[in-house]
């Protein structure tokens, strides 16, 4: 489970974060490419744009649902 107090700094602000325990599969970016990308570092994704959509919702949520190493949180500051 995502931990909110772990999330990357170069998240944009908002409920929805990627925390310090992502591998970079990209898995993320590939389901919700509005919302997800890599970090210009390229160690890490990060959530670059809140869920505005229910279409961004959803592909958010799966995104969430199928990480390898649950490092999407959707439980942020809002």
């Amino acid at each position: 489970m995502a931990d909110k107090r772990q999330r990357f700094e170069d998240n944009v602000g908002g409920r929805w974060y990627v925390d310090k325990s992502c591998i970079l599969c990209s898995l993320c970016s590939d389901l919700a490419p509005k919302n997800f990308r890599e970090s210009k570092d390229g160690d890490h994704d990060v959530v670059y744009k809140q869920p505005e959509t229910a279409e961004e919702l959803a592909q958010s949520e799966l995104a969430k649902q199928q990480c390898p190493v649950e490092s999407i949180g959707n439980d942020g500051a809002t």
